[in-house]
């Protein structure tokens, strides 16, 4: 990928799946899978998207999409303005990506925002690997889904090297791709290494990113499970103990999120096994009891639940 990526054929690329992934059953449902956990709770409609702003990004951190903070990224990211000719209607494109994506309407998602270019790709790659990585029951199809992904975040972080949430969907997209092709894979191929810079450019650009310290937790949890903790910290870096100060970190910045519980809980039984099973049950139970405000947070609270039974 390059400066030159064609964003108005990757749109019509997703246009020609959705059409040909058409279900005979219901005359108009996408091939992806619906949120299983009704399709009106998590509904932000008029207003109620930015009065509920800062709790639904308080993880992210990305500003409401309006036309003065499209300015903003286009004015920190030059070499994104050739590709917005009219910030307005991008703001609200992208708006209506976010507004799918809570709702987990992540094919809606993901159109809206390629429809408005390149900076509509945060939410659109959001939605993309949230549906691949919790939805998606075909290994192929989640594989193939999270390449694709790939393939856009790495056309965005050449375009916007100072937007935070674009490395940070860069290097979420590639810790999914290479849970879904086996992590000991993916580090043979040197992706742990991408993953892990993609994690401190974030944090470089936005120090209070408490999604990226969940992600940066996760990938010492991962790389420790998968090569040992000895080898782990020799090749990679990767330590118990940076697990903890990673989500230690996160839930002080993000103390309400049902991801960093479930996803710290995890974690801490892929970095300490057995001996901090207990640890894992409180968290995955803290995790259990928080009030979810998407969609993406009730498939944690659900899983949370299950490991708890």
């Amino acid at each position: 990928m390059h400066l030159s990526f064609d964003w108005s054929m990757a749109l019509r690329r997703s246009r020609q799946r959705v059409a040909e992934a058409r279900s005979e059953q219901d005359g108009g449902r996408r091939s992806w899978k619906r949120f299983p956990y009704g399709n009106r709770v998590y509904r932000y409609g008029g207003t109620a998207l930015s009065s509920n702003w800062a709790r639904l990004h308080r993880g992210d951190r990305e500003p409401y999409p309006d036309v003065a903070s499209v300015h903003a990224l286009l004015d920190a990211n030059p070499a994104l303005q050739a590709h917005v000719p009219d910030p307005a209607a991008a703001a609200q494109q992208v708006e209506e990506a976010w507004r799918a994506y809570h709702a987990g309407d992540f094919a809606d998602a993901v159109e809206y925002g390629l429809a408005a270019g390149p900076v509509g790709l945060v939410a659109a790659a959001r939605a993309a690997v949230v549906y691949a990585a919790h939805l998606e029951e075909d290994e192929l199809r989640r594989t193939r889904i999270l390449d694709e992904t790939l393939g856009f975040c790495t056309a965005l972080t050449e375009l916007a090297p100072n937007w935070a949430n674009a490395w940070y969907v860069h290097g979420l997209a590639l810790g999914r791709y290479s849970q879904s092709i086996s992590v000991v894979k993916a580090l043979a191929r040197g992706l742990g290494g991408k993953v892990r810079d993609c994690l401190q450019r974030v944090v470089e650009l936005d120090n209070d990113h408490a999604d990226a310290y969940v992600a940066l937790g996760v990938y010492n949890a991962e790389v420790i499970d998968k090569i040992g903790s000895v080898v782990a910290g020799l090749t990679y870096g990767a330590r118990k103990e940076a697990v903890i100060e990673h989500f230690e970190t996160a839930r002080k910045l993000n103390p309400q999120s049902p991801v960093v519980l479930a996803e710290y809980a995890r974690s801490t039984l892929l970095a300490f096994g057995a001996a901090q099973h207990g640890r894992a049950h409180e968290l995955f139970a803290a995790a259990g009891a928080c009030q979810p405000v998407d969609a993406l947070e009730r498939l944690d609270v659900e899983w949370a639940l299950g490991e708890t039974e």
